[in-house]
């Protein structure tokens, strides 16, 4: 296989699994590019990690706005693919997603209270913000304290066991390679365009949760989450249960034993580690589960254990049997 044919296959994927029934113009525009042989070799020459359809579709937003379609968005790549290439290389996804709150919930609220949370891969600290968002789980309702605070939509089956209130988090921090400052206006401007084009409801969520995070500016440490996290957990308090968590982030470590041995240690020095990610990435914690419900969910994990099914945007979660 060439790697533009992994190239192709990466983008099909997407636009199968993540795009189709969330955003029509990505889902042909990346259909379209893995049948494009000139836009693929354009690809190609970007660093591995640099290749992924969410940074290409949101470089090319920042640059020009969004296509009309595959004709636009192939003259704007193609024509200007400097100029693009430049922002691909300058940026990463970092989507910090806080609608993500909403599937975590349910396993915070069962924690013993109160909480410090240690989110690894904070990009902007969103995530770590899960008591001052509203959420709206269908046959519950949980309401923010602040009436400009965004409330979150997360279609939970009836096995989900849905919070009743928020949890009590008295200390909070984040490690990220590359943490964002939310109050930067450049960044939530980035940020905002990570957000696909037809989905208007949760670009207003994440503008509402960006002005939250810019006044309440949780501490983001610069770090690696394969070194530098027994420091950060050293600094919580005594007297609060440590969680450690994370979504999406273990993708970014190549290596499967580096993802071990990250687990190894989130799980040594501190009580609870909850990680919502792809099952590929931690795939011994999917056996035996059989396919999610739904192409592309994550799975959240709680030491290990799997609880639930997850859409990675949080907009939908299934609880799995036997996780009480």
């Amino acid at each position: 296989m060439t790697r533009e044919d992994a190239i192709a296959d990466r983008y099909r994927r997407f636009a199968a699994e993540e795009a189709r029934g969330r955003s029509p113009l990505y889902a042909a525009i990346t259909e379209a590019i893995a049948a494009d042989a000139a836009v693929l070799a354009h690809i190609a020459t970007l660093p591995e990690a640099k290749q992924q359809p969410n940074l290409v579709l949101a470089a090319v937003r920042h640059r020009h706005g969004v296509a009309s379609g595959w004709p636009q968005f192939r003259a704007w790549f193609l024509e200007d693919f400097a100029g693009i290439r430049e922002i691909i290389l300058a940026r990463s996804t970092q989507t910090n997603e806080p609608g993500r709150c909403a599937v975590l919930l349910p396993v915070l609220t069962r924690l013993q209270q109160p909480l410090a949370l240690i989110e690894v891969g904070a990009s902007a600290g969103l995530c770590l913000l899960p008591d001052r968002y509203g959420y709206d789980y269908g046959r519950a309702r949980l309401g923010p304290s602040d009436p400009a605070a965004p409330v979150f939509p997360c279609k939970a089956d009836a096995a989900t066991p849905l919070p009743d209130r928020s949890p009590q988090v008295v200390w909070r921090a984040g490690l990220d390679l590359n943490p964002l400052d939310a109050a930067d206006p450049e960044t939530a401007d980035w940020l905002m365009t990570l957000v696909w084009p037809e989905q208007q409801a949760r670009a207003e969520r994440l503008r509402a949760a960006l002005a939250i995070a810019s006044t309440a500016r949780p501490p983001i440490v610069k770090g690696d989450l394969r070194s530098d996290l027994v420091a950060l957990a050293a600094q919580a308090p005594k007297g609060a249960t440590l969680v450690v968590f994370h979504t999406a982030v273990l993708s970014y470590v190549a290596e499967a034993a580096e993802r071990q041995a990250f687990a190894v240690e989130a799980r040594r020095i501190a009580p609870i580690w909850i990680a919502n990610e792809a099952p590929s990435v931690l795939p011994e914690r999917a056996q035996g589960l059989g396919a999610p419900p739904v192409p592309g969910r994550f799975l959240l994990s709680v030491n290990g254990a799997p609880v639930a099914w997850t859409d990675p945007h949080g907009a939908a979660m299934e609880w799995l049997e036997g996780t009480g």
